[in-house]
Order: structure tokens, then sequence, then C-alpha cells
């Protein structure tokens, strides 16, 4: 089956099957126009995409995929030295850009050719291997330079059926998301999604609650940063209520938000789990249960287990804490020139150690604790989850956001210390609050009062940057 096999196939032409902000094209538009571009990167190996939210991005990602060539998104906020290393560390022969947009790539950049939405083409291009790479996204870790992810063509395939499988994802539904293109929750999922699986998209542009709710989709994608904006305005939560499934990822959604969303729009949001490295790996069911805190269960053929900091294999009993590993189709192919990389995120059986802390329940479910550099707290011999000390502040009526690290201790080795967001609220009341709701050694030995808490492009906490201050 082509990778994009709903667009290779289809005949529909009705003119709104995919929508970015103002502008639509059908099905059969959309590939004409891809098509004009695969014939511009005949012998194109790896192409950089310049991934702005645009028709332009969706048609060139297409259009090189269509032609064989390996997708490289860069993001449209990459300061001058990211974009050189994306460029000169991926290998791309090309970049993809609006028709009179952005100039060129720079000295020595590969060169630019323009995606033209007046062209159009009916070449057909044969079907590329399924074993050939589809994408290579650069990952930031906690040092050095991003590192580009391989991700072949048969992962994301693997990964679009499982989710279309859990969701029950068909051709009956409308897509709306407001994400950037060049991660995969609004690339993989968001994009190549709808066209591999059918439905239609529509890309709002900025994701802002009142773009969401005019939409009148079916089936919305979101960060925590989006969902809790939609809770925060009523009116345009209540219009979401005609939908049939709201998806949250990239980060954990608080508590408080799903209980707000449930309230508003009469929705349990789906959590699912994922990593640039192993794409989508578990999700809630559309046909199942949806738990606040947690991410579901495996997605077809992904296998998943926890050990400890030994490599021993821990219980699925809902307790035990332990770093998360993954095996399964989705998988990436490795780090692009980084045999070394390769090598420290393998298991010596070959799974992927995700770096993430979690604990699996006896029926499947899991949770993720956070990652295991800055969410799991060892303070005088406890291992302490920073989420279950955030999840009590956040329960505290004055609280707006919270986030837990561990940092240096004398005596406990490392202590835990809060940095809150919150309205008429101090640092001792807020410690007596947790340690009446959780284990005394859990509660936070110091509260820092902050204004903002620092966020990626997709709402995630920097927690590194909390805990080098």
């Amino acid at each position: 089956m082509p990778l994009l096999s709903w667009l290779s196939e289809s005949a529909d032409d009705r003119p709104d099957a995919v929508r970015v902000d103002d502008r639509a094209v059908s099905w059969v538009e959309l590939r004409r126009l891809a098509t004009a571009v695969a014939d511009d990167l005949g012998g194109v190996d790896r192409v950089a995409v310049e991934a702005t939210p645009t028709l332009e991005t969706v048609v060139g990602v297409v259009g090189a995929l269509l032609a064989g060539a390996a997708v490289v998104p860069v993001p449209p906020d990459a300061g001058p030295m990211e974009r050189e290393h994306i460029l000169r560390d991926s290998g791309a022969t090309a970049l993809l850009a609006p028709a009179g947009g952005t100039g060129p790539a720079g000295d020595g950049g590969p060169p630019v050719i323009p995606v033209d939405l007046a062209r159009r083409s009916d070449t057909v291009h044969p079907e590329p291997d399924p074993a050939a790479t589809a994408l290579i996204l650069y990952t930031s870790g906690t040092t050095g330079a991003p590192k580009g992810a391989v991700i072949g063509r048969r992962a994301v395939a693997a990964c679009l059926d499982g989710l279309a499988d859990a969701w029950a994802w068909t051709p009956e539904d409308l897509l709306v998301h407001g994400l950037p293109l060049f991660h995969v929750h609004g690339l993989v999922l968001g994009v190549l999604g709808p066209l591999r699986l059918g439905s239609r998209l529509h890309h709002v542009g900025r994701p802002r609650p009142e773009r969401y709710a005019a939409a009148g989709g079916t089936v919305y994608f979101g960060v925590p940063t989006v969902w809790s904006r939609i809770a925060a305005d009523p009116d345009s939560a209540r219009a979401l209520r005609p939908a049939r499934l709201l998806v949250s990822g990239s980060a954990a959604l608080p508590a408080a938000v799903f209980a707000d969303l449930a309230a508003l729009t009469g929705h349990e949001v789906v959590e699912r789990y994922g990593m640039t490295e192993t794409l989508i790996t578990v999700s809630a069911r559309a046909d199942g249960p949806r738990r606040p805190g947690t991410v579901g269960v495996p997605l077809p053929g992904v296998r998943t287990r926890l050990v400890d900091e030994h490599g021993a294999a821990l219980p699925a009993d809902g307790e035990a804490m332990g770093e998360l590993q993954v095996a399964g189709p989705t998988l990436f192919e490795g780090y692009l020139g980084r045999p070394d990389a390769d090598a420290a995120t393998r298991a010596p059986d070959g799974w992927f150690r995700t770096g993430d802390v979690a604990t699996i329940g006896p029926d499947g479910w899991h949770r993720i604790v956070g990652r295991a550099a800055t969410d799991l707290i060892k303070s005088g011999g406890y291992r302490i989850g920073a989420g279950e000390v955030e999840d009590a502040l956040l329960a505290h009526p004055g609280v707006r956001e919270a986030a837990v690290v561990g940092t240096p201790h004398p005596d406990l080795g490392q202590q835990v210390t809060a940095y809150v967001v919150g309205d008429g609220v101090d640092g001792p009341e807020l410690i007596d609050f947790v340690a009446r709701q959780l284990s005394a050694h859990k509660r936070p030995r110091e509260v820092r009062l902050v204004e903002a808490l620092p966020r990626n492009a997709l709402g995630k906490v920097q927690k590194t940057r909390l805990a080098a201050d």
C-alpha cells in the first residue's frame, strides 16, 4: 500500500479536502500540485522544507515523499546556527520554499526550489521503496547540537495505521489542529495521517480557541497549552461538543484541564505518548476509558517494558517506577551519522531506551512520570516522581502552573524544589498543602514563585532550564 494511500488513489475533487488557514484544495488538486514538486526533485535524495504553517509546506512535503526523497523540516523559528546545522548535517541537496518567499538558504546552502501553487502535473511517479527514509526530524537533547532522527516510511505507516485502529479514524472525519509542521504531532499525525487515512484536514494557523470553535471538526489535536486556553474560554469549549474525539499530546495534560474540558465539551480527552524516535506508541482508545494522568495502552504491534537503573525488569503493578523501553514497527532507524548516540539509546537486545520514567498497571495502562534526568528525584533514599508532586500543587486553587525538579541538597542528595505560577499563594502554604495530600517525604522543600515557566514550541516545560537556575 502506498504511504499516502488515500491521496494517491482518491478521485475526490471536492474543494475543501485540505485547508490551511484560509486556503483549501481538493485531494485531486493536492496530488497534482505535489506531483509538480516531485517532477522538480528528480534524483534528489534529501530535501529540506521550510516548515511554515502554510499550504506550500503541505504541498512541498507531499511532493518530496512522492519523489521518494527524505524530508528534512526546517523550523521557521530556527536561529541561524540551528538552521545552518540542520541544512549541513542532513546533507539536504535542495530546499523547498514558497515561490517568491524565502530567499537563498545562505552561503554554501542548498539551492532553493520554489513551491509554486500555480503549477500542476499529472506525471505518475512510481511508489518509493517502503524501506526508504520518509523524514529526518531534528531533536534536541540536553547537550550538543540537535540530532537527525531517521524515520522510515514503514514506521510512519505503522504508526498511522495503529492510530486509525485506536481512534477509529476514518475518511468520515474532519481533523482540526493548529500545530507546528516540523514535529511528529503536527506533521506526521496532523498532515500525513489525513493523507493516508482519508480524513479531511483543517489547519487553523495559530491555534486560538475561537479558531478551533469555528472549524466544525470531528477530531481535534492540541497540546496542553492549547487545551488550557480552550478550557479558559467556555464559549469556544462548548462549541466542540459535536466533535467525536479530542486528543492531547506532546506533554502531560493537567488533571484540572481534563476535568474542565469534560464539563464544558462533554468529552474526556484522549491522551497518547510518543517521541520523535518512536513516533506514537501508546494511547487511550476511542472505544475505551480515558483516565487523567495516564496515556493508555500500546498500539498494535508495539511492546513496552519497565527496567530499573541496572536494566532489570520491573513488574507491571502500577506502582514500580522505571525507565520505559519500547520495541516495535514504529521505531526510527537511528540518528543520522551518530552511531555513538544510537548505541546510547539501545538496550543490549535492541529495545529503545526512552529515558522516560513510567509505571504500567496490571491492565496495561501507562502513566508517564517524566524524564529520568529531571523527573525522577532521588531524595533521602526515596524515589519521587515529579509529576505526582505537580498534580498535588495544581490541586491548590491559587496555582496556575507548576513544575517540580530535583536540586542538590547536602544531606538528602536531592531535594524536591517546585516552581509555581500562582495567585496570592506563598511557599510555606504550598509546602503544607502538598504535605497534607502526599507522603511527607514528597513535599517540596522549597517553592519558588515565578512569572512564567520556560516552554518550548510544543508547550513542554523546559525543566533543564529550571534546574540550571
